[in-house]
């Protein structure tokens, strides 16, 4: 997790709420993730972007890129220039406040779109749709290579499959090129099926996986 240390300014502007102003020299504005912040103990989600997960990976000319942990250091970055103002425009069904936040005059959202650290999260929002188009024409960030698009990298993550062991998420393939093991968040984990009776197994460490004559997956 990341940390800047900066002036922030939280506005709560909730329909049906009362307006709550804030002002905390010195506080310390966190970076989750690429469109994940906490202040003051409360966690805000960027309004309008989806950004990749902390620990996903993308495929740049066939070499994995950790583009999550990438784009966490793009928002920290962005966030040093403060000052920093929060306007909240909803809760989500986590319980988080979604908030359109600046740092200075720069809105952070569309800056981690226009970088390519993020996608415009379309599906509730055309906000940042413009940025994004200009990003992607421009191939910048993820844009550069493959990515699994946040959501579904998050659903794949979340969803077991038919013959999954317990909790293990880690998949051991058979293939042409041999026998291979996915890590949630690499390019092929989405795709791979895991089919027990040809041998394929899940396991709980990559560890497990290397003891059973498995090799990791470039990407």
């Amino acid at each position: 997790m990341m940390v800047a240390r900066v002036f922030c300014i939280l506005v709560l502007l909730l329909v049906g709420s009362h307006v709550a102003v804030a002002l905390v020299p010195g506080d310390a504005v966190r970076v989750v993730d690429g469109d994940t912040l906490i202040w003051h103990g409360q966690r805000l989600r960027l309004f309008g972007i989806d950004a990749p997960e902390s620990g996903q990976s993308c495929d740049v000319n066939g070499k994995s890129w950790a583009c999550g942990a990438w784009s966490a250091r793009k928002l920290a970055q962005a966030v040093a220039d403060g000052p920093v103002t929060c306007a909240a425009r909803d809760i989500d069904r986590h319980g988080r406040t979604v908030a359109i936040c600046h740092a200075g005059q720069t809105d952070l959202a569309q800056a981690q779109v226009m970088a390519g650290a993020a996608v415009a999260y379309a599906r509730y929002s055309s906000r940042y749709l413009a940025e994004e188009a200009r990003a992607k024409a421009a191939r910048h960030g993820i844009w550069a290579g493959r990515m699994v698009m946040p959501e579904a990298h998050r659903a794949a993550s979340r969803a077991p499959e038919p013959g999954q062991a317990g909790r293990c998420r880690i998949k051991g393939n058979i293939g042409a090129t041999g026998r291979i093991y996915h890590q949630p968040g690499q390019r092929d984990y989405t795709a791979t099926r895991i089919d027990p009776a040809a041998g394929e197994v899940w396991f709980c460490t990559s560890a497990e996986a290397e003891a059973a004559g498995f090799r990791a997956a470039r990407r």
